[in-house]
Parts: structure tokens; C-alpha cells; sequence
């Protein structure tokens, strides 16, 4: 039944983004808006956009950008950065090659399927699988979007898979979450609850927030920075750790049985500047 919903919740929002002319208009942009100065995210995460975004290369030092015919490789230069000093840090302690899923669309704004958030530059999917042969050579076309990550959760016992998760990702979730710039990281609430039983410093774990999903990838958000004004920023993380009551609700009943699919009656409304940059 679960799944049926989910199924049944998906193609309802495909089928409605793809006849709003607003989220095709965002989806058909191919080249990131001008920057007049300096890039500037605009409005939130799930409602906003991009002046002045950059390209990620698809293939860097310790990373490989995967599905390029999504064209979401698109983020803040501060997000670029980001994923570039993960890359070197992971090649350095020898974690293998990052597989890099979404960052945005050239100008951000909301898309046509797949993600409600990721519209301001500042938010990428980091897969959880680590290959050996990407560490090796590029990967193919065809290798970058057949591929798939596998999930990293027994989610019938909500425990880690042993079988598809060793100590580099804990590591690789603790450097990340130590970045100043980062503002948050989803991650499936069965992987939350492993870091906390087993992480020896609990210092970094707050900015780790479970979400549904996420079993197979971690989803890291930058916060807005400083000399970009028409940022919002989220509610700031709560204080400590999160390894209380509130991560023990995300294994309840509650949590687990979905509410029957709401289709969304309109595209998010967004900032007028972002009228400006999709029409630059």
C-alpha cells in the first residue's frame, strides 16, 4: 500500500509539472542568468532561484557528476567549492571517488519532477555508493545514467545494511557536516540513529536531520551566504545533538504510514527577482 501511494503521488505531480507552463519555463533554461557582481541565490530553497550560477565540472578530484542529461549540475559558486574540497578530502584519506547526483537547473527555480527543494544553487545529492571503478577512469554516458545507487538501509528493521555501508561514510557525513558553510544534511533516520550509537563525538551531529527517503543518497544544503541579501535562510537547527525523542518519532507508526497523495495545486510562488532572472 505504501508504495502504492508513493507511486500513485508521483504521477500525479510528474503529470501537473509537466502541463504548468511555470515549471516548464524554469526547466527549459539552458544557461545560467548573468551575474551582476556576484552570484546571488534568491528567495528559499523551495522557492526561489539563481543569479549568476556555475557548472560543475563533471569530473573533478574525487568526484564524477552522474545523470547529465538531467542538467541539474548547476549550483552557487560557494556549492561548486563545497563539492570540489569534498572531492580533494575524500582522494586524500583514500574514501574513493563521490558520485554527485543533483545540485540545480541554470537559473534554479522549482523543476519539473524530482525535487521540490534544490531552486537556490545551494543544495546537492551526494550518492552513498562508492565505486572503484570511478576512482579508476571517467565513467562513460552511458555509465552516468544507467547506474544506481543502492540503498544503504534495511528499512523492514530501519537498521544500516552492513553489506553496503562501511566506516568511510561515516566519515564522509562527519567532514561535511564540519564545513561552516553547511547548513544541513538529510539523511534517512535509520543512518541518523547509527551516528548517533556510534559516533564517539556528538559535536557535529545536529546539523545531520533525518527525512524520509534518502536511503541511498545524503542531501547537503549550504547556508545563504553572507552578501547574498534575497536569501532566506531556514529555521536554524535545533539545539544539541538530535539523537533524543524527536529522531525515536521517526521509527513510530506515524511517521511510517503516508498520507494519502495531495497534489499541489500550483508552482511555488516565487520572489519577483526571479522573474528578472529567468527572462535575463
Amino acid at each position: 500500500m505504501k508504495k502504492l501511494l508513493i507511486i500513485i503521488s508521483l504521477w500525479i505531480i510528474a503529470t501537473l509539472a509537466a502541463a504548468n507552463p511555470a515549471l516548464q519555463k524554469w526547466a527549459k533554461v539552458t544557461e545560467p542568468a548573468p551575474a551582476r557582481d556576484i552570484a546571488q541565490s534568491i528567495g528559499d530553497y523551495t522557492a526561489g532561484c539563481i543569479r549568476g550560477a556555475v557548472s560543475l565540472p563533471f569530473r573533478g578530484e574525487g568526484y564524477q557528476v552522474m545523470r547529465l542529461s538531467r542538467k541539474r549540475y548547476y549550483g552557487h559558486p560557494d556549492l561548486i567549492q563545497f563539492i570540489e574540497n569534498m572531492g580533494r578530502e575524500a582522494m586524500a584519506q583514500g574514501w574513493g571517488t563521490l558520485l554527485i547526483g543533483d545540485l540545480g537547473q541554470p537559473r534554479g527555480g522549482p523543476t519539473l519532477t524530482g525535487h521540490r527543494s534544490h531552486q537556490t544553487g545551494l543544495d546537492v545529492d551526494i550518492w552513498y555508493l562508492i565505486s572503484q571503478k570511478a576512482t579508476l577512469r571517467s565513467l562513460t554516458m552511458e555509465e552516468r545514467e544507467k547506474w544506481s545507487a543502492p540503498s544503504v538501509v534495511r528499512t523492514a528493521i530501519d537498521r544500516i545494511d552492513d553489506a553496503q555501508w562501511t566506516q568511510r561514510h561515516d566519515r564522509i557525513l562527519e567532514t561535511a557536516a564540519r564545513m561552516p558553510e553547511v547548513e544541513r544534511i538529510f539523511v534517512n533516520a535509520a543512518i541518523k540513529r547509527h551516528l548517533c550509537e556510534n559516533s564517539a563525538e556528538h559535536n557535529w551531529l545536529g546539523k545531520i536531520r533525518p527525512w524520509w527517503g534518502h536511503h541511498d543518497h545524503f542531501h547537503v544544503r549550504l547556508k545563504c551566504p553572507e552578501s547574498n541579501p534575497d536569501c532566506r535562510s531556514q529555521e536554524p537547527i535545533p539545539k544539541g545533538d538530535g539523537c533524543d525523542a524527536s529522531l525515536d518519532w521517526w521509527f513510530t507508526a506515524e511517521a511510517k504510514t503516508p498520507a494519502a497523495p495531495i497534489a499541489p495545486a500550483k508552482a511555488p510562488e516565487l520572489p519577483a527577482l526571479c522573474e528578472t532572472v529567468l527572462n535575463d
